[in-house]
């Protein structure tokens, strides 16, 4: 029985429960950050998509590990990876906190992606009705970029295989090459440590506009904020390289602030944010 799917064609953008028990969408995984947003970066990012049979099948026991030892990988380069079966989220959640994965499990306990896509295993002797272990690297749009079949260990992807198709689809990213990121309108808003070198400049020194508001969020693990504007309307967009200073720096929600703002065709965004 082989998948109905071939490459190039589209994936169905299905929501499933995870191991939580929360739906996923999985175009919700393949999006691009915030910060791409306001960098006009909008490709977004691959996404592995790993059909298993069950915490009782041994060769998925030998494949999910390797997967374990990519996971760090798969962050550092933005890419993303799920694992999809039949069992309950509890069971899901269970033998994913085993394996020590970090990656979403989700759940298709109607069969009903797993029938669409034409994977359903129906010569399971004990554990009836299990999806074929196929392996779709999907390209942010959700477009099959390459499809592996399992149902022997041989064909399912090595770590260097799935590498190799990941790099394939970055490397069509408008931003894959460093010159994507030398320009002057990105470096006003992932700014450079080297304009912090001679110290703060006054606020409106540069000619900008000067606002004052609160931040509403600052988020340690990607740099980036937005501020609540005291005169209202949209929130202002930050990384923390508008932060003057060196090194990483951070910023407590609920600082009030003074800040420079820049309009490009992605939204505001704030430089030269200063603690009042």
């Amino acid at each position: 029985m082989v998948t109905t799917l071939t490459v190039g064609a589209g994936f169905p953008d299905v929501a499933l429960p995870n191991h939580e028990n929360e739906l996923v969408q999985l175009s919700s995984l393949t999006q691009p950050s915030l910060m791409d947003r306001y960098l006009g970066f909008t490709d977004g990012y691959p996404l592995i998509v790993v059909f298993y049979r069950g915490f009782f099948c041994p060769r998925d026991r030998q494949q999910l590990p390797q997967l374990v030892q990519f996971q760090n990988e798969l962050t550092v380069n933005y890419c993303k990876l799920v694992t999809i079966s039949v069992d309950a989220p509890l069971v899901q959640a269970a033998f994913r906190a085993g394996l020590g994965a970090q990656w979403p499990f989700l759940c298709d306990e109607s069969r009903s992606l797993v029938r669409h896509l034409n994977i359903l295993d129906e010569t399971e002797g004990e554990y009836a009705y299990r999806p074929q272990p196929y392996t779709f690297v999907l390209r942010p749009d959700l477009t099959v970029q390459r499809i592996y079949n399992g149902w022997f260990f041989v064909g399912r992807p090595t770590i260097e295989e799935l590498r190799q198709d990941l790099r394939s689809v970055m490397e069509r990213r408008s931003d894959y090459a460093y010159e994507a990121y030398d320009t002057p309108a990105v470096k006003q808003i992932r700014i450079p440590q080297q304009e912090w070198e001679n110290g703060v400049p006054p606020l409106g020194m540069a000619g900008l506009p000067v606002g004052q508001g609160m931040v509403r969020w600052f988020d340690m693990r990607t740099g980036n904020g937005m501020i609540a504007r005291d005169e209202g309307g949209d929130d202002v967009f930050f990384n923390f390289t508008a932060l003057p200073g060196q090194g990483y720096r951070i910023i407590a929600a609920g600082t009030p602030v003074q800040f420079e703002t820049i309009q490009n065709p992605y939204g505001v965004t704030a430089r030269n944010v200063q603690q009042q």
